[in-house]
Parts: structure tokens; C-alpha cells; sequence
């Protein structure tokens, strides 16, 4: 009801500008690329390098030799300054499968192979499933095969195998990258079991036990089912190979192990296994129930069409022998091939703003020269999103590239959203102690980050004070003064090598052509800042009423921030306008509550130009 002031008093009024929105979220970089283990293709928030390792594991053996991927590389550089990472790993869009695990009735004794079971099975083969166990983690590292064989039980005194003649590839009795599961504790009077989450290398003498899951029944009416206990559903990609794939759970019960899930459709259930008053409904049911003390490895899991096996002695390229047709085992060479087509999905789930928050984007390793496809759909993927700068690698590793390859790589591309650098850099590989060399792209996000962390996104990620690699041992070349001139010129970052200083990124360019303050990588990345904090608060705005009211509970956090961040030298000065000037009549009328953001982005000084004035002697100074 409006106000009615005729006669002289004082008149008290409330307007709520109390309203705060929660504040942005913790927002960092996408890591692209291929891991050990993990879920493919499904994009997961990691916090800390120990996190990243328990889900997607470090370093792996390839015929003789230890390798990493340059996805753990990276991860590990940037969470050592950043966080969160969205890590998303890549593997072929068709073909792949997660492992998996059978637990039977029966004595396991029965299918000891002292008792005489070989490995066609045709013992295994007379004792019926009671459930599956499958793993979360996809492809064949979860594979536990000796002699090419699955393990599908194992006595746990003696670890002796039982195998059926499934052939494949896999890794020999397990390894601390995948995992087995065991069996104790059966309660027939309960209808109760426990099962244990081992380590893959462990022994029944020294077991390292993961996870422990007690109290299970196979009684889909009971609290404690197996399904609801540990749960049963699993993340699948919808429309993988469209412009548009999504994330779909499949099965019923939210995950509670960071391991493994029970399929519902392959469990036996006991259905009221206890009456009412706790006796056996159905003394059969015991039947049901899986064997004591058996334990067992997981089989099935496969790294999808095309995936050039990790596991064959030369096989897969890594570091800088990788080209596009073998990129760290996939084919990466053309669309339609499945790596390309991996990462072309992996792009196109991270173009989903309302999903993942991110503030940088990275394919650690990939190239323009091994794909100009796939690093150009980077780029559009930022463009569209408008909160998201990208880092391209333009060539690949080679000892004789000249800088007009190198440049003539940036003169095919035209965004402020990406930005180059340039050369290849050696390093210590982590995991393995070798020297490796590697592009910028796994670098460069660390320094982003350690920018982030001593100053803020608006200042340079460059120079001795914020640029310093310092994990780099040497830079595939030095350059000159001249060399940094024809690379800034041509809009690629160059990194420089000084006495005493080390390897040094020497520029903050983006790839835009045009002369504008958005050439520049601070500049943008202060307009990727404003405009995240801008919708976080705008979003809780949506279906208010456009009015004064409201748009002065806009104006009221948001200038707040705005002269927070011209404080901490993002900007020279700012004005921001949401009123009756710019939400006319016709704008409200059309639903539209409309502002305006007039910034002045602080600027780096890139060129320090000192001028000596040589005086005659007797001259005076001005103050």
C-alpha cells in the first residue's frame, strides 16, 4: 500500500539491500586429456593432487620403460598453486567398458585348483552368480589377468587363481592402479555378508583394504541391500558423438563407494529373507548368499575402438615423440578418428556453462600441428562460453622449427579467448626421475594459477615476479632480444631464458589481431573475473519484479565488488548503471532488466622507457 504523507513527521522506511548471494564459487581449470584409470569422458572436480591420483591414478608402465601422461603432469603443476581442476579424461567415444567381478554360491574350496579346476572353468561354471561388481574407473587397467586369462576367483589363503579362458590384455596379478574385491563375515542366520575393496597388489598375508562394507544383505526389502549399501548407479554420456552430449546416471541408488557400483539387474535377491520375527523365511535363500572367504580380481574392462594399447612394448608415443595418428595411444590425426572424436566430446560437455564453472581450458600436449581441428574447437568452445580463456600449443617438438612456423601458426587464429607461447621446455618427469621435454600447455597453467595465488587474474602472468618456471630445467631454445621481437610481434608469448633468472614466460598476448585492450591476457582474464561475479549475482535476480527495489539490490553488491577490485589495481575506473534510464518503459515491458558496466581495465606496463637527460655542467634542475 503506498505512503500517505500529508502533515509534517518523520517518516521511517525499509528498503532490503540486505540480499547477498552466496558468492562465486571456487572456479578453475579444465585439464583435457588421457589418464590411467578414471571414468571416461565424465567430468569430475578434483581439489588436490593426492585426490586426482586416487581417481585417475600417476605413472604407468609401457613395455620396459615408466611413463606419465602429460594430463598428470599438468594436473599436478596446477593444483600445486590452484584449484579446483575439472579433470576430464579422454579415451575413444566407442568401445569402451568398465571391468567387472562375479561373486558365486557355493564353497570357494570347491573351486580351489587343487580341487581340480582347470582353466576352461567348467568347474566355475557350475556355481550361479549371486551379484556383479563393477568398477567406476573405465578401460583395461582395471583388468587383472595372468597369462592373457580373466581372474575370476581366488582362494584367499593361498591366492591361488581360478581363470576361465577369456583372452585379452591386462596387467599380470594386479596392479596398485586397480583393484580385487573378498568376501568374509557370511551370516546365514542374517542373510549378511561383508565384502572388502582390496588393492590389486596386495597378498592375502599383507591385504590393503580400501574400502570395507559390512552388514549387506542380497534383500532388496531390507535397509542394508547391497545396491542401497554401496550404491548402483553409474554416469554415461547421452549423444556422444552429437554437438550436444549430456550426463545421464543409470540405476537407482546414489554411489557411496569411490570404487566400485552393483549393477541391480545382476543380483540375486533374497526377497524377505527373515520373517517378521527374524527366523529364515526360506532355508533355500542360504544358497543365495556368496561364498565365504572367496575373493577375486575384475575382467571386461576395455579402452574402446581404436585406443593404441599402453601395455605393448613400444606401441604408444608419449612426451615428445607423440604425432597426431599416435598422441599418447590415441589417433588424433582427423575427425572421425577416436581420439579426435574423444576429445571432440570432451569439448563439447565443457561448452555447458550452467554445469561446469571454469576459467581456463586445457588439452595438455595437443598441438595446431597435430590438430588445428581440435584446437580451433577449443577456442570456439571459450568464444561461445565468454567466460573462458584457452592455451594452444602451436607446433609440435622439434629441435630444427623455425620462429615463422611458429608464427605463421598464430596467423590462423583471430580470438582474445587464446592466447600462445612458445618454445618447448625440458623437465624432471615427476613420477620417473627422466628428462622429458613438453609444450607450454602443461606448463602455463601453473602459472596462471601461482598468479592468481600472489596476486589476482587482472595482473600479467609473466615476468621474474609472477612468469618464473621454475620446474623447467632448460628451454628447447634461447632466444634473443631479436627472436622475442618477431614471436610478440606475431602475437605468440615467448619464453626466455636469462642468466641467474632461469626460464621466464616474457609476454601476455592473446591472439586477437585487433589493437584493443583485450589483446592482452591480464585484460581478459580480469573481463572473465567481472563476468562470472556479475552473473552469479544477476541469476538470483531472475523473475523479480523489475523494479527500483531490485535493481538497487543489484547495484548493491556489485559496486561493492567493482571498487574491490579498482582497489587492488584491476581497474583504473568503473561506472555501473541499472536505473529508469536504461530500463525504459518499452525494456520492461519486453521483460528485460537491463544494466550497464563502464570499466577501465588497468593496464601492464610491458615497455619501461627511461629517458637520461645529459645535462652541462651548471644547469638546474627543475622540482
Amino acid at each position: 500500500m503506498a505512503e500517505k504523507i500529508i502533515s509534517p513527521g518523520v517518516f521511517t522506511r525499509e528498503n532490503d539491500l540486505s540480499f547477498v548471494q552466496q558468492g562465486v564459487a571456487q572456479i578453475g581449470a579444465a585439464i583435457v586429456g588421457p589418464t590411467v584409470k578414471g571414468p571416461a569422458l565424465i567430468p569430475t572436480q578434483v581439489f588436490s593432487y593426492s585426490e586426482y591420483q586416487a581417481l585417475y591414478g600417476e605413472s604407468f608402465k609401457s613395455g620396459s620403460n615408466y611413463y606419465q601422461f602429460l594430463t598428470s603432469i599438468c594436473a599436478k603443476e596446477y593444483l600445486k598453486h590452484g584449484g579446483p581442476a575439472t579433470i576430464v579424461r579422454v579415451l575413444p567415444t566407442a568401445g569402451v567398458a568398465n571391468a567387472s567381478a562375479s561373486t558365486h554360491f557355493g564353497n570357494i574350496a570347491q573351486l580351489s585348483c587343487k580341487a581340480g579346476v582347470g582353466a576352461s572353468g567348467s568347474t566355475y561354471a557350475s556355481f550361479t552368480k549371486a551379484f556383479d561388481i563393477a568398477c567406476h574407473t573405465d578401460g583395461h587397467i582395471m583388468n587383472s589377468r595372468p597369462g592373457g586369462t580373466d581372474i575370476l576367483l581366488e582362494v584367499a589363503s593361498n591366492d591361488v587363481f581360478v581363470s576361465t579362458s577369456v583372452a585379452g590384455t591386462g596387467t599380470k596379478f594386479g596392479t596398485d592402479s586397480n583393484i580385487r574385491w573378498e568376501i568374509n563375515n557370511v551370516q546365514e542366520s542374517k542373510g549378511t555378508f561383508t565384502l572388502l575393496v582390496r588393492r590389486g597388489d596386495d597378498s592375502s598375508k599383507r591385504k590393503v583394504i580400501l574400502e570395507t562394507w559390512g552388514n549387506l544383505s542380497l534383500d532388496p526389502n531390507a535397509r542394508n541391500y547391497i545396491c542401497a549399501a554401496i550404491g548402483s548407479q553409474r554416469p554415461t554420456v547421452g549423444d556422444s558423438t552429437t554437438a550436444y552430449p549430456y550426463i545421464q546416471p543409470a540405476g537407482s541408488f546414489k554411489n557411496r563407494s569411490q570404487y566400485i557400483y552393483i549393477p541391480e539387474a545382476n543380483v540375486t535377491n533374497t526377497v524377505d529373507y527373515l520373517t517378521e520375527n527374524g527366523s529364515i523365511r526360506d532355508t533355500n535363500a542360504t544358497a543365495s548368499l556368496p561364498a565365504n572367504n572367496s575373493s577375486g580380481s575384475f575382467y571386461g574392462g576395455n579402452d574402446g575402438t581404436g585406443m593404441i594399447p599402453n601395455s605393448t612394448a613400444g606401441a604408444a608415443n608419449y612426451y615428445e615423440n607423440s604425432v597426431a595418428a599416435n598422441f599418447q595411444g590415441l589417433d588424433i590425426s582427423a575427425d572421425g578418428q577416436s581420439g579426435y572424436d574423444g576429445y571432440e566430446c570432451a569439448f563439447n560437455l565443457l561448452s555447458n556453462q550452467d554445469e561446469y564453472d571454469i576459467n581456463l581450458l586445457i588439452a595438455p600436449g595437443l598441438t595446431d600441428a597435430m590438430s588445428s581441428g581440435l584446437t580451433n574447437k577449443m577456442v570456439t568452445v571459450c568464444e561461445e562460453r565468454g567466460d573462458v580463456m584457452t592455451i594452444i600449443d602451436p607446433r609440435d617438438y622439434a629441435a630444427s622449427e623455425t620462429l615463422a612456423s611458429v608464427t605463421a601458426v598464430a596467423e590462423g587464429y583471430d580470438s582474445s579467448y587464446a592466447a600462445m607461447y612458445w618454445p618447448w621446455v625440458q623437465i624432471s618427469d615427476p613420477a620417473t626421475g627422466k628428462y622429458i621435454w613438453v609444450p607450454q600447455s602443461v606448463i602455463m597453467p601453473s602459472i596462471y594459477a601461482f598468479n592468481d595465488k600472489v596476486s589476482a587474474e587482472w595482473f600479467a602472468p609473466a615476468g621474474l615476479n609472477r612468469g618464473g618456471q621454475e620446474t623447467v630445467v632448460q628451454a628447447a631454445r634461447k632466444l634473443t632480444h631479436a627472436n622475442r621481437d618477431v614471436l610478440y610481434e606475431g602475437n605468440i608469448n615467448p619464453v626466455a631464458t636469462f642468466p641467474g633468472e632461469g626460464v621466464v614466460v616474457w609476454g601476455q598476448k592473446t591472439l586477437q589481431k585487433k589493437a584493443s585492450a583485450l589483446d592482452r591476457v591480464n585484460v581478459r582474464r580480469l573481463l572473465i573475473n567481472l563476468k562470472k561475479f556479475i552473473a552469479s549475482v544477476s541469476k538470483y535476480l531472475i523473475f523479480e519484479n523489475n523494479t527500483a527495489q531490485t535493481r538497487n539490490r543489484f547495484l548493491s553488491q556489485v559496486n561493492p565488488y567493482m571498487e574491490s577490485v579498482q582497489q587492488r589495481q584491476g581497474l583504473y575506473a568503473f561506472k555501473v548503471v541499472m536505473d529508469e534510464t536504461n530500463n525504459t518503459p518499452d525494456i520492461i515491458d519486453r521483460n528485460i532488466m537491463k544494466g550497464d558496466i563502464f570499466i577501465q581495465p588497468a593496464k601492464a606496463a610491458e615497455f619501461i622507457v627511461i629517458d637520461f637527460n645529459i645535462m652541462p655542467t651548471g644547469a638546474t634542475f627543475n622540482d
